[in-house]
C-alpha cells in the first residue's frame, strides 16, 4: 500500500499540474503561438518523435557524464575541506565566488576557449555548474563529524582510513545524496544552456532553438516537458541509489 501511495501521489500531483496548465489556456483562450497547452504536445511528439528519442539521448548522456565529473571533483575538493581546516579556509571563497557568477556568462567564454567541441563544451558545463552543492555537502559533513568518535577509534588502534570507511563516510552519505538530487537539476541546466546556443544543432536545447526559430511553440513546450521527464528520471535514479547506500538515514514517517 505504501509502495502504490509513493507512485499514486506524484503521478496525481504531475496529472493536476496539467489539468491546471490546460485549464489556465482554455480560460484565457490563448492560441498556440502564444501559450500551447498539454493538448497540443501530443501533436508535437508524434511528428518529432525519431528527434526526441535521438536528441534527448544526447542531452542525456552529457548531463551523466557531466554529473559523474561532478562527483568525483566535488567528493575530492568536500573531503579536503573536510579534513583540513586551511584548506577550507582557502576553498570556500572561490567555490561562493565562482558559484555566484551566472553560469550562462561562460557559455559563450567556454566555446571560444574550445571551438567546434561541442560535446567537451556541454559536459563541461554540466560539471561546472553542478559540482559546487556536492563540494559543500561533503565538506561540512566531514568538517562536522563528531571528535569522540575519532578519539575513541584510534585509541583502540584505528588507522585515518579506517575512521574515514567507517564513521565519516557513512555519516556523509546522506548530506551526499541532497546535493547530489539537486546537482542532477543543475547539470541539466548547464548542458543545455551550451546547446541552446551552440550552432552546431544537437541535443533537446538545440531542438529548443529550432522550434523558437521557426514559431512552433508546441515543439518547444513539449521539449520542456522532455528535458522535465528527464530530470524526473534522473532524480529518481539518484533516489534509489540514496536508498542502497544510504536507506538507515530515512527517518519513518508519522
Amino acid at each position: 500500500m505504501e509502495r502504490l501511495q509513493k507512485i499514486a501521489v506524484p503521478l496525481a500531483a504531475i496529472l493536476g499540474f496539467l489539468a491546471l496548465w490546460e485549464f489556465i489556456v482554455w480560460v484565457n483562450g490563448w492560441p498556440n503561438y502564444v501559450m500551447a497547452s498539454p493538448s497540443d504536445l501530443p501533436a508535437a511528439y508524434a511528428r518529432f518523435w525519431e528527434l526526441f528519442f535521438i536528441m534527448g539521448w544526447q542531452t542525456l548522456w552529457r548531463t551523466i557524464l557531466g554529473l559523474a565529473l561532478a562527483v568525483a571533483f566535488g567528493t575530492l575538493l568536500g573531503m579536503a575541506m573536510g579534513f583540513s581546516r586551511i584548506a577550507r579556509d582557502a576553498l570556500y571563497p572561490l567555490l561562493v565566488g565562482f558559484n555566484a557568477i551566472p553560469k550562462a556568462t561562460l557559455v559563450p567564454v567556454i566555446a571560444l576557449l574550445f571551438i567546434g567541441q561541442h560535446d567537451f563544451n556541454t559536459v563541461l558545463m554540466a560539471f561546472l555548474i553542478s559540482f559546487f552543492p556536492i563540494a559543500v555537502s561533503v565538506g561540512i559533513g566531514l568538517s562536522t563529524l563528531e571528535p569522540e568518535y575519532r578519539d575513541i577509534l584510534r585509541s583502540l588502534g584505528a588507522s585515518r582510513t579506517t575512521i574515514f570507511w567507517k564513521i565519516a563516510l557513512p555519516k556523509t552519505l546522506p548530506e551526499f545524496f541532497g546535493a547530489l538530487k539537486v546537482s542532477v537539476t543543475l547539470a541539466f541546466i548547464g548542458t543545455n544552456l551550451v546547446e541552446i546556443v551552440s550552432p552546431h544543432g544537437r541535443g533537446l536545447g538545440a531542438l529548443f532553438k529550432s522550434g523558437e526559430t521557426n514559431g512552433d511553440y508546441p515543439l518547444m513546450f513539449a521539449v520542456l516537458i522532455a528535458l522535465a521527464a528527464l530530470g524526473i528520471l534522473l532524480y529518481y535514479a539518484v533516489v534509489a541509489l540514496e536508498r542502497i547506500f544510504a536507506g538507515w538515514a530515512e527517518r519513518p514517517q508519522g
